[in-house]
């Protein structure tokens, strides 16, 4: 009979399908990374909602401090549905994203004097077009238990 041997010492097991890439940069800077692209999405953020509120009229002082407002308030909420998120179950994680990127998209669409209910519908169908591709993402990145393999 042919058995198969291990390659290069390692089990058959995930790890062996899913090598992880080696981790060049230290916990500070993963740290100044978890902080860095929430606030540079944010900032992004709050100057289209800016933008989208003045509906090409004057830059006033009212319009750039609710740009900035939006931005710490967006910057935060995405820094916590980052954090949250990945603790949680498949089903929970797809539902967090749901509900923010609807509700993020929602306000900046908002902004921009449209009707209630072409915002509300946009929203929802933005938000459920995210939350079943994150489902799916992380359906596929867990094993048969729900632990995450990547």
């Amino acid at each position: 009979m042919v058995h198969a041997a291990p390659v290069s010492g390692r089990t058959a097991g995930t790890r062996a399908r899913h090598p992880r890439t080696p981790d060049i940069f230290d916990t500070r800077a993963h740290l100044v990374a978890r902080w860095a692209g929430p606030f540079a999405i944010g900032l992004v953020y709050g100057y289209w909602a800016a933008a989208n509120r003045r509906s090409g009229g004057p830059i006033t002082v009212g319009n750039l401090v609710f740009g900035f407002v939006t931005a710490v308030v967006f910057t935060l909420l995405m820094a916590g549905v980052l954090t949250l998120a990945s603790r949680l179950p498949r089903e929970l994680h797809a539902f967090l994203w749901f509900l923010f990127t609807g509700a993020a998209f929602g306000f900046l669409y908002d902004q921009s004097g449209q009707s209630v209910l072409l915002t509300i519908g946009l929203s929802l169908a933005f938000g459920v077009a995210v939350g079943l591709i994150c489902f799916y993402w992380v359906y596929t990145h867990e094993d048969a238990k729900g632990r995450r393999i990547d």
